[in-house]
């Protein structure tokens, strides 16, 4: 054998150890089994006798120092002095620590044989930079999931556990919120809040109101003191920052995008943006991301930013998966990737992950135009990756379609008679006075699967001028008094605003 150095000479002894362990104690082998790979081990002639282990594992022979010698010298796949030193080795007692060791060394053995291939790839011309990225994403994440394992708990400590549990949400006061506060009363009485680990779908037809939901539910989490992040593929961060400054200061939407403000108004604006100044929120609104991206991005964040509590992704159907599209059928599989490396990055990160989601033109031909299930669009995984899906419901937006409809019938269909003249200016008032009817809008949550609890519609309303939803208890505003008050967003403290990519 060659001259090793002190740290190859160090992890020898560590294998040859190992390996004399389960050579006189079968059992041992069976805890080594379930966590090391042959190719977990550096030396050759170690990887041929786990080799052989293995091979009489599967015989159902006995696996010890005599049938593993006979193996040895019938096969002569490694010296007999190799084979001797292991034998001539004390076994050892900690064996867990043994296994770590092992391992460890093995993922960096990974991990340096990885970089390698990333010198020579990057001289390679003819790969794009995103390409490249995307494999080193994808590996270096599958180096990880070898080096993660799970055994079992008995069940003494999952009842401590669950005991541990039950005795934190006594503490609350038997609070109906344990995760992150949606925002919404009926919400957190049947969800119980967001919890850690959770893939939350919140779909809809377009022009309900999907983006404005989720920046109302997320001034509750930085009201907290927690962190944010949102992925908005769709909607530039000054657009978003519009509509939250809209609702923080109840300035209307539109006056706030033409600058229309007076003095009183510019105060609360200036109050309400020094408030935000002081909370965690973090905004990538780059056009185009991949799953392998949004993983490292947010994997990154939450290493940089411990408080992170929530994430955001605006919207699911406008990412893309680790392959090019060729095919109805291959995006089918890209939105099952893209669902199921979300909800897999939820229970990593422990975070909840919200992940906004159209759903099919299939609900405005219903009579009800309630969204169902079967409505998200383009892969059955998201319902089974989700642990709660949320759909919004405005009966009004129907209401305004089926009257413009209407009206755009009799106009390409124009007779000169006074009925349809006189049905016409009914059906314009009637149209009128749905757009300019008062601020409050009645709007459903439906809850439509929920992992861990009730399944029906909470009913809450829409303030339309401050592009806002509250719950239906909540006062209607009808001047521009601010909604900022003690205790709301803006009075604890927090790190600051970034409205850049991640």
């Amino acid at each position: 054998m060659k001259q090793l150095d002190d740290t190859s000479t160090y992890l020898l002894n560590v294998e040859r150890g190992l390996i004399a362990a389960f050579l006189f104690d079968e059992q041992v082998f069976t805890e080594v089994h379930d966590t090391l790979i042959v190719t977990d081990f550096l030396f050759v002639p170690h990887q041929k006798l786990y080799e052989i282990c293995l091979e009489l594992k599967v015989q159902n022979l006995p696996i010890n120092a005599d049938f593993v010698a006979s193996r040895v010298k019938q096969e002569k796949l490694i010296s007999e002095e190799d084979f001797s030193h292991i034998i001539a080795t004390s076994p050892i007692a900690n064996v867990a620590a043994y296994i770590k060791e092992i391992k460890a060394a093995s993922i960096k053995r990974q991990l340096a044989s990885l970089a390698s291939k990333i010198a020579a790839r990057t001289s390679d011309v003819s790969l794009e930079s995103d390409e490249l990225l995307d494999e080193i994403e994808k590996e270096v994440y599958a180096i990880s999931l070898k080096s993660a394992h799970t055994e079992f708990q008995s069940v003494r400590s999952i009842i401590d556990d669950t005991m541990e549990e039950l005795i934190k949400m006594k503490e609350l006061g038997n609070s109906e919120l344990v995760g992150v506060d949606t925002g919404f009363a009926g919400l957190n009485r049947y969800t119980t809040g967001f919890r850690q680990g959770e893939l939350i779908i919140i779909g809809a037809r377009p022009a309900m109101g999907k983006t404005t939901l989720f920046l109302n539910m997320i001034q509750h989490t930085l009201n907290h003191g927690d962190a944010v992040a949102i992925f908005s593929l769709e909607m530039p961060a000054t657009q978003l920052m519009f509509r939250m400054l809209s609702s923080l200061t109840s300035i209307p939407l539109q006056d706030l995008r033409k600058g229309n403000l007076d003095d009183n108004q510019w105060e609360k604006l200036n109050q309400s943006t020094s408030m935000l100044l002081n909370k965690s929120l973090y905004i990538d609104d780059g056009s185009s991301l991949t799953i392998g991206q949004l993983r490292s991005k947010l994997r990154k964040l939450k290493t940089q930013v411990p408080s992170l509590q929530l994430a955001v992704v605006d919207y699911l159907q406008l990412m893309s998966g680790s392959g090019s599209r060729r095919s109805d059928a291959a995006r089918h599989e890209e939105i099952s990737e893209i669902s199921r490396g979300l909800k897999t990055l939820a229970r990593d990160l422990q975070i909840p992950i919200i992940a906004l989601s159209q759903v099919s033109r299939a609900v405005d031909t219903r009579e009800d135009k309630r969204p169902q299930l079967s409505d998200l669009r383009e892969s059955g995984s998201i319902e089974q990756d989700a642990d709660v899906v949320l759909f919004l419901y405005r009966e009004d937006i129907y209401a305004i379609k089926s009257l413009q409809n209407q009206i755009e019938q009799i106009q390409n269909n124009p007779r000169d008679d006074a009925k349809d003249k006189d049905k016409l200016n009914k059906l314009r008032a009637k149209l009128n006075e749905l757009r300019e009817k008062d601020i409050e809008e009645n709007v459903e949550i439906i809850i439509a699967k929920n992992r861990n609890g009730e399944t029906r519609s909470i009913r809450i309303q829409f303030n339309k001028p401050f592009i806002r939803f509250e719950d239906k208890a909540k006062a209607q505003e009808f001047s521009y008094e601010p909604t900022i008050a003690k205790g709301d967003i803006g009075d604890i403290g927090g790190d600051n605003i970034d409205i850049v990519p991640i």
